[in-house]
């Protein structure tokens, strides 16, 4: 990269990174207390109502998102257009689901979502409305604001949400918490943002983007559905407790693996499409990105694994402790969804549309596989396929980006294997300290949170990791020079 972007990138990663973390530890924050003050049973009926939006909030955007950032000049009639198309999808999709929540509700024996559905489902046009607003603001690099407005959309609406818990609102407080968080962002966004979708649109524009679209259309809505396939079946076959338990490992699980996710995707996809055409820059870019990402996502998802019996013990309490099994395993899976996503970043600005839906059809073929055997055995089975299959999409979409990057699997391997190393050797030092403290749960998950980032620091700084002092430098530039 040349200086300029590379400042950029790095900046964005940084104040990215410190929203995802600060918005992080919020919503877990948040997560614990709500969930100390419900149960399995009401998790588990909101994350059927959960699947059916997340499946909608993709058909409703339909890629043109990430087609206007990777545009190079997008017009005012882009912007308009893609406005237009996404808020009048949204609406429609609201309607479907709100008029077959009864239908959903029949089906999972679930009375509780036919009465939610039409607030809850709210969250879909709120979303659409504030698309073309963040995707000006990736496009510009403001992340820093970007980063504001997540956070004091998420703060307002966990503050509300735990006190509706404590006033015994059960249900209605997560409900209550997205609806609002959803609101907050598109309130703040809207009035923060100088473009207006002002004149009349034009088809042109979707037409022009419809070919790209389309494409992550296609692989963004099996990847989505094929997310939510877990809780679909295992909420018919298994009681609402299990799903519940179950639901909150994963969602416990992709707070600090998908807030990573996230932050490498709105700076690193915007980026990687400026040097596209420059073969060196990209092929070392993509391994400093990946290299980085691997450094502070390893010791975390370990390090979550290592401590989660205690987590739940002082956080949670007995109720919660059926939970433990699902989050140690599937925090593994935590390892490998973030690389996956930066190949698939590069697959996305250098093939076409074409190779990333077959790609997405090799890897939902192992998806169903791994589904269909596990899903019938237990939820520890499933949870063990989670893990088999977030390491199966990083090695085919890695292994699809040697067509267009000089980034071998022989140095791709030689890039994660320090920090892995150091991870695991700090996983070790926690698991060492837990045992040399057999009471008291608080103090012994204070000394493993202790023990683990005190080695995983002086490991790295004595072997002088290249990704340590990466990301010294750019704490050291992003914050300490400010």
């Amino acid at each position: 990269m040349d200086g300029q972007l590379r400042d950029k990138v790095a900046s964005g990663v940084a104040w990215s990174m410190a929203e995802k973390v600060g918005t992080m530890l919020l919503q877990l924050a948040v997560s614990l207390t709500i969930l100390r003050l419900l149960n399995p049973a009401i998790m588990g009926v909101i994350a059927i109502p959960t699947a059916f939006l997340a499946v909608a909030i993709v058909i409703a955007d339909s890629g043109f998102s990430q087609a206007l950032i990777r545009k190079g000049t997008p017009t005012a009639d882009d912007y308009k257009s893609v406005f237009a198309f996404n808020v009048g999808v949204a609406l429609v999709l609201y309607g479907v689901l709100v008029a077959l929540a009864g239908s959903i509700a029949r089906f999972y024996d679930m009375p509780e979502i036919t009465r939610i559905a039409p607030v809850f489902f709210l969250q879909l046009p709120l979303s659409a409305a504030c698309a073309i607003q963040n995707t000006i603001f990736v496009r510009t690099f403001r992340f820093a604001l970007l980063s504001k407005v997540t956070f004091a959309s998420w703060f307002i609406a966990g503050m509300v949400a735990i006190g509706l818990a404590l006033a015994g609102f059960g249900i209605w407080c997560i409900v209550v918490q997205r609806v609002l968080q959803a609101s907050v962002r598109a309130l703040l966004l809207w009035w923060l943002s100088d473009w207006r979708p002002c004149g009349k649109c034009s088809r042109r524009p979707l037409r022009e983007m419809a070919p790209y679209s389309f494409s992550l259309l296609a692989t963004d809505f099996i990847s989505t559905l094929y997310n939510k396939v877990p809780q679909i079946f295992l909420g018919k076959l298994y009681p609402q407790e299990t799903l519940g338990s179950y639901e909150q490992a994963v969602k416990l699980k992709d707070q600090p693996a998908t807030s990573a996710m996230q932050a490498v995707q709105n700076v690193t996809f915007p980026a990687l499409a400026k040097i596209k055409d420059d073969a060196p820059k990209l092929a070392e870019s993509y391994r400093q990105i990946v290299m980085v990402v691997a450094y502070a996502m390893f010791p975390v998802m370990l390090g979550l694994s290592a401590i989660a019996e205690d987590m739940f013990a002082v956080f949670l309490g007995g109720e919660w402790m059926a939970t433990v099994p699902y989050f140690e395993a599937v925090c593994l899976a935590g390892l490998f969804y973030p690389l996956g996503l930066v190949a698939y970043n590069v697959l996305k600005v250098k093939s076409g549309g074409a190779l990333i839906v077959k790609l997405e059809i090799v890897k939902k073929v192992i998806m169903t596989l791994v589904f269909a055997v596990t899903i019938p055995i237990s939820v520890q089975a499933v949870v063990w396929g989670l893990v088999v299959i977030a390491f199966c999409e990083m090695s085919v979409n890695f292994l699809a980006t040697t067509k267009f990057t000089s980034l071998s699997p022989g140095r791709f391997v030689r890039t994660l294997l320090p920090p892995l190393l150091a991870a695991a050797a700090m996983y070790g030092a926690v698991r060492l300290t837990a045992r040399a403290i057999p009471e008291h749960a608080l103090l012994r998950l204070m000394a493993e949170v202790a023990a683990g980032a005190v080695s995983y620091v002086l490991l790295s700084a004595l072997f002088r990791l290249e990704a340590f002092r990466e990301v010294a430098a750019i704490v050291r530039k992003q914050f300490l020079h400010r």
